[in-house]
């Protein structure tokens, strides 16, 4: 006797164990493949910062380099000022000395010139004493001052 029967094979509605590890393998392959991607991507955006911070910094150094610079060189330049003042200064003094060592001694001085006799002046001279004299002989000058303002304008 026969038996009816029927043998059952289950029917899968998604793919195999294999198509299930083909699948995952994709996927897998495929997330490594982004993940590198994007972690390069990451990497030369950071390289890429780092190497513009750099840039920055290096700027910044050769800045300070070209003010240190730029000072010693004012430094140095005020020094060579500095020296050959001091050398003019020098050479100043020492023309100095050899003209006083040349110079003859300076002369005496001249003795004033007696006075030229001049007429109009001994003319009101002897007004002067002539009204002096008059004052004296009217009593309004005393002895004593008539013969001070006579040395006076005698003397003038």
């Amino acid at each position: 006797m026969r038996r009816n029967s029927r043998v059952t094979v289950n029917t899968r509605r998604g793919p195999g164990l294999m198509g299930t590890v083909a699948q995952t393998a994709v996927i897998a392959g495929t997330a490594t493949v982004v993940s590198n991607k994007t972690s390069s991507a990451m990497n030369k955006s950071a390289q890429a910062k780092q190497m513009q911070q750099q840039a920055h910094v290096q700027t910044l150094v050769d800045q300070q380099v070209q003010e240190q610079l730029a000072a010693q060189q004012a430094q140095m330049e005020q020094q060579q000022l500095q020296q050959q003042l001091a050398e003019q200064q020098a050479q100043l003094q020492q023309l100095l000395q050899q003209q006083q060592m040349a110079a003859p001694p300076p002369a005496a001085p001249a003795a004033p010139a007696p006075a030229a006799f001049d007429a109009d002046a001994a003319a009101m001279r002897i007004t002067k004493l002539k009204e002096l004299a008059e004052l004296r002989d009217a009593g309004i000058l005393t002895e004593a001052e008539f013969e001070t303002e006579k040395a006076r304008i005698l003397a003038g």
